[in-house]
């Protein structure tokens, strides 16, 4: 395959993990939150669970993990639409997103081998920088003021 078509993968994967995040996320708390209001407390006085510190304890839940999934929706504009910066932001998210096994740690190992691999520096790859030329062979001479400037031959006159 080649760098473009690897970057196009790397940015639909991240994309792919944030959608499944959110949305795994949003449905594990809507779980949760059926699952701890179906029950019985026989401790507490109204014998179930305070329905106000339990949407506070899931809607920060939420955000939490939504806020997880915005470095991957970044990334993925950024692999997609070829930013300069894809590559850092692309980093990142793939740092945060290996915390979540299976899609984020398989995101993350694809987003590595190709930032870090020769399709992804080829891409993303600052140019090397160079050296200036060698001074010429013959510097003595050069020193000496022994070689003469000169011009270089004038261009034919076009308007003839």
């Amino acid at each position: 395959m080649t760098p473009l078509e690897h970057n196009k993968y790397v940015g639909l994967a991240h994309l792919a993990y944030a959608v499944i995040h959110v949305l795994l996320t949003g449905a594990s708390t809507l779980l949760v939150f059926a699952i701890l209001g179906s029950m019985r407390f026989p401790d507490l006085p109204q014998r179930q669970f305070p329905p106000r510190f339990m949407l506070a304890i899931m809607v920060f839940a939420l955000i939490f993990n939504v806020v997880l999934s915005v470095p991957s929706f970044v990334a993925s504009y950024a692999f997609l639409k070829r930013k300069s910066w894809a590559r850092i932001m692309g980093i990142i998210a793939a740092a945060i997103a290996a915390m979540h096994f299976p899609f984020g740690t398989a995101t993350c190992a694809y987003t590595f081998w190709f930032l870090f691999s020769e399709p992804g520096k080829t891409l993303y790859g600052k140019p090397s920088h160079t050296l200036p030329p060698l001074p010429p062979s013959d510097w003595a001479s050069v020193e000496q003021g022994t070689q003469r400037y000169v011009p270089p031959a004038s261009p034919p006159d076009w308007r003839s």
